[in-house]
Parts: structure tokens; C-alpha cells; sequence
């Protein structure tokens, strides 16, 4: 059974929260507070799984709180609670860590689907958890001098990635295997060379004539870009969805830029004729470098 602690500064909302946790059998709270300093201190001492807390408090808000109790090592989920409307205020409040948010006023129905969503989450990430371990356990078994296990290629590593990002059949797809194998075979820094430079290199792949590289390499850039737009828009969707996706959640700030994804959600969302739009091709392939390589460097 999931522990709980609730922080909101209506005394009355927090009875009426710990009620539909209790008598609804989603779990026991173990600490409540009235504001987001004593919320820090109850929190920290009872660590409980979940935090229901309250967006706007006189003293300390809630994305504050959750800031603070995050940099004091503290690792629960967080389900915030507010009058709110603003979305500008909601994209900061998930940015911080927020799993889910709930509307004032309390609505029983809406605390209690919200409540079990996170209950089933968690068991999920428990079983996951204990899968993981004993997979961990199993592979140490093969893993000696005697060990005949293939290394995954650049190509079979980045094939769920780009699965996951909805853009494994698109051109520009190919191009990023080709940047990605090239880097994986002569570029052993951290950091990538300049674009311009691994698109003219994808060019030659190609065995264009020496002549044609640099409008090749233009190409490569254009297909690139718009396969990462693809991607920007696959993730969004998924976002737009359910903001707790672990695809949403692992893709969207690793990949692209904040305000990037918020700007095609809300898009999405109000079915606007898309613009055009911008993406940090730069950070894109540095962080599926990283991934690639990262992935390749667990599999020696």
C-alpha cells in the first residue's frame, strides 16, 4: 500500500484529500501540512511514496517545494492540486517533477482515478524494477570468458529509438544511421564536429561526385530536418496524451528543447495550421550520439 503526504494551505481540502486517499483504500497518509516550509519538513522526516501538493501557498509554492525537497535527495512522486488554469504555470509545475495534476475544486471521482492511476504506475515500476534486477543477475551469469554474446551494430541500437520517436521508416532516418556509424567508427570525443561537416560526410556515403557533395550534403540536411520535426511532432502527440508516457517523459527533454515541445503541443492541441517550425538539430544528434554510444559502451 502506497504511503501518502498532502501539503496545501486549506485545511479543509487536505481533510477532504486524506478521506477519498483512506476510505478508498488507495493508501495511508502518513504526514500533512499547512504550508510548503512545513510541508519540507514533514515530508523529509515521513517520506512518503506520494506527494499530493497545492500550486500556490503564502510562504513557499509548490514548485518551490518540490525544487527543494528534489536538491535534499527526496524521491517520491509528486500529484499537484490547484485552482490554476494558467498553462504557462502547469508546463513549469511538470517541468519540475509533477506526475499528474488535479483541478480545484475537489472532485472525488477525478482524486480517486487520478490516485489509482499513480498506485498502478508505481506497481509497474516495482515489477520493472525486480525485472530488471534479475535480468541484471542473469546476464552476470554469461558474462565471463566463455561469454558468446553478439554486440548489437550502430543500426540494431538506434532501430527503438527511432521507433519510439514514430520516425523509423522515414529518409532522413537513414541519414542519421549514416552520421551515427560514421561517429561511431572515427569520432571518439564527446562532442560532434559541425553539421555542415556530417552531412557533406553522409554525401560521400553516398558516393556522390566531389563536385555534388555540397549540394548532397544540403539534401542530407533537409531530410534530417524534417525527420527531427517528425519526431518533435510524434512526442508532442504522445505528450499531449498523457504527459506521464515513459517515452514522453525520457524523449522530450532529452532530445528537444523545452519550449520547442510545448510550442507543437499547443499546436496539436487547438488543430492550428502548423508553422514553421524550429528544432535544435545540434542537441538531436548530440544526445542520440551520447545514447548510441552510451548503449554500445554497456554491451563490451
Amino acid at each position: 500500500m502506497l504511503s501518502f503526504g498532502i501539503v496545501d494551505d486549506d485545511a479543509v481540502s487536505r481533510r477532504m484529500l486524506q478521506k477519498i486517499i483512506e476510505k478508498g483504500g488507495l493508501g495511508e497518509v502518513v504526514g500533512t501540512a499547512g504550508s510548503g516550509s512545513e510541508g519540507e519538513k514533514v515530508l523529509l522526516e515521513t517520506t512518503p511514496d506520494v506527494v499530493v501538493i497545492d500550486l500556490l501557498m503564502p510562504d513557499q509554492d509548490g514548485i518551490e517545494t518540490i525544487i527543494r525537497l528534489k536538491e535534499q535527495g527526496y524521491q517520491g512522486k509528486y500529484v499537484m492540486i490547484s485552482q490554476i488554469e494558467n498553462k504557462e504555470m502547469i508546463g513549469k509545475a511538470y517541468q519540475a517533477g509533477v506526475e499528474f495534476y488535479i483541478q480545484k475544486p475537489i472532485n472525488k471521482i477525478e482524486v480517486e482515478a487520478v490516485l489509482s492511476k499513480v498506485n498502478e504506475q508505481w506497481n509497474i515500476s516495482r515489477s520493472l524494477q525486480e525485472i530488471k534486477e534479475s535480468l541484471t543477475k542473469l546476464s552476470l551469469l554469461h558474462t565471463g570468458p566463455e561469454s558468446t554474446r553478439k554486440k548489437r551494430t550502430v543500426r540494431e541500437i538506434m532501430q527503438p529509438i527511432l521507433m519510439d520517436m514514430g520516425i523509423v521508416g522515414d529518409t532522413g532516418s537513414r541519414d542519421l544511421m549514416d552520421i551515427m556509424e560514421h561517429l561511431a567508427r572515427h569520432h571518439k570525443a564527446e562532442g560532434i564536429p559541425p553539421l555542415k561537416e556530417l552531412y557533406e560526410t553522409v554525401s560521400r556515403c553516398h558516393k556522390v561526385k566531389e563536385a555534388d557533395v555540397e549540394k548532397e550534403g544540403k539534401a542530407v540536411e533537409q531530410r534530417i530536418r524534417r525527420t527531427v520535426m517528425a519526431a518533435l511532432t510524434h512526442i508532442a502527440s504522445i505528450g499531449l496524451t498523457d504527459y506521464s508516457n515513459p517515452k514522453f517523459e525520457h524523449y522530450a527533454p532529452l532530445y528537444f528543447e523545452f519550449q520547442d515541445v510545448r510550442m507543437k503541443m499547443k499546436e496539436i492541441d487547438e488543430n492550428s495550421k502548423p508553422e514553421k517550425g524550429k528544432v535544435n538539430i545540434k542537441k538531436f544528434l548530440q544526445v542520440l550520439y551520447l545514447e548510441v554510444t552510451d548503449k554500445m559502451r554497456g554491451e563490451n
